[in-house]
């Protein structure tokens, strides 16, 4: 049978992973797919840079237009990141009669709802394993592993440059800008680490997964954002002293009056195991009503880990090249026309147990203020961590931790409390999951 010929849009880390993955593994993927799959032609903006994998027989080209419009191509796997030329690659591909295979989750988070709905038009797929989590097939669980339950959460370590941070800032004690220094110098930061420090990436991560495991449309725009830039080495170790480590999680959550989507640094219990992935690795523990918990751990980067799930995504295409397209699996794990309009919840209306770090005038009825105004609005502390004030100042560190509660409560506590004169500056706020 003829092989099935691939056009490649990028040549760069992941590119060059997936050339040599299906070079390697050529024979098994050939046994697994029932056809081989075979690189017709690139795409790169350098031609002549030295690359990790080995190019021969491969057409190259710099102008990615030609690949998409090549009569020759079966499948256009996207590899260049980022919005544009990507949507307009993807959607031309599409138009062309073209499967699609992306690791980009910023274009699937943002504009996956137009390019699937021109998938269904013509009849196509559009694969996207890779846009999340890297290596681990957590896509693919959701969609198709846990198609029998209704899943309730989903919580994700789903950023490895910041658990990196975060997990140096715990282990030796360094400030968050020596850290991320660090893992500029390393390559798991990008001179610009916005995306990641901030949340952004994290937050397309979770739109697609909240996405698959709801049944609701794409809608990134509304995922409540806060990154890590915050976070000081005194809240790690804090957190530690109260049994408690600090991850940044994306959290999608089926509540009684809508959808969670959040992200933001969270303390876990240490003993959970979601909490022990540390440094560049992901994680996404699931809880669904019939299999109750399951975690996916991984590499969440890397150029093979990420070919892994680019070159799996095509060998589900190929199996499928000759069946009917309203009988394969809905890119959104629910069919088309099932797909839920179901609020999503501002952040204001989320219910969480909190962290909170303030600093007290050292004199006596100072705690006493804050437990009132804490108890006027319904809430109740689980622990309180006192610290010596440090030499020569009148203001100590007091580290509490609530039960749940309504965000909205949580704020007019808050700006009641800084508003007494025997606290000092900004109250520090983490959000807590339990995640049992």
């Amino acid at each position: 049978m003829k092989p099935v010929s691939i056009g490649l849009l990028g040549l760069g880390t992941v590119g060059g992973g997936t050339v040599s993955v299906l070079q390697r593994n050529a024979s098994e993927i050939t046994r697994r797919a029932g056809r081989a799959i075979k690189i017709r032609s690139a795409s790169a903006r350098d031609l002549n840079r030295a690359r990790i994998c080995d190019i021969q027989g491969i057409q190259l080209t710099t102008d990615p237009f030609t690949i998409v419009n090549d009569p020759e191509i079966d499948i256009v796997v996207e590899l260049i990141g980022g919005i544009n030329p990507a949507r307009e690659l993807v959607l031309q591909a599409l138009e062309n009669g073209k499967h699609v295979v992306t690791a980009n989750k910023a274009l699937i988070a943002l504009h996956g709802n137009e390019i699937f709905a021109k998938a269904r038009e013509k009849g196509l797929m559009v694969a996207f394993e890779a846009a999340v989590a890297g290596g681990i097939p957590v896509i693919k669980a959701i969609r198709e592993g846990l198609a029998g339950n209704t899943v309730e959460w989903l919580a994700g370590i789903i950023n490895g440059t910041c658990n990196f941070i975060l997990t140096e800032m715990r282990d030796k004690g360094r400030s968050f800008s020596d850290v991320l220094s660090d893992a500029q110098a390393l390559g798991y930061a990008e001179a610009d680490p916005t995306f990641d420090i901030e949340g952004i990436d994290a937050a397309h991560k979770l739109t697609i997964l909240a996405s698959i495991a709801f049944g609701i449309p794409l809608q990134a725009d509304k995922v409540a954002i806060e990154g890590i830039t915050g976070i000081t080495a005194m809240d790690v170790n804090y957190a530690e002293a109260l049994g408690y480590r600090i991850k940044l999680l994306g959290i999608a959550r089926r509540a009684s009056r809508g959808i969670e989507l959040r992200v933001h640094p969270t303390l876990i219990p240490y003993r959970r195991l979601i909490a022990n992935v540390d440094g560049v690795m992901n994680a996404v523990l699931v809880k669904a009503d019939a299999v109750g918990s399951t975690l996916y751990y991984g590499a969440g980067a890397g150029a093979e880990p990420t070919a892994s799930a680019v070159v799996a995504d095509l060998v589900d295409v190929v199996r499928t090249l000759t069946s009917d397209p309203e009988n394969r699996v809905p890119h959104l794990a629910f069919q088309p026309g099932a797909i839920a309009e179901l609020p999503i919840l501002p952040i204001s209306e989320i219910e969480s147990a909190y962290y909170l770090r303030l600093s007290a005038s050292d004199q006596p009825g100072v705690l006493a203020d804050v437990t009132r105004i804490l108890a006027d609005h319904a809430i109740s502390i689980e622990a309180i961590l006192q610290k010596e004030p440090p030499e020569g100042e009148n203001f100590l560190p007091v580290i509490m931790l609530t039960h749940r509660v309504l965000e909205k409560e949580l704020d007019q506590a808050i700006e009641q409390i800084e508003a007494l004169p025997t606290i000092g500056g900004r109250i520090k706020r983490i959000r807590v999951e339990s995640l049992g």
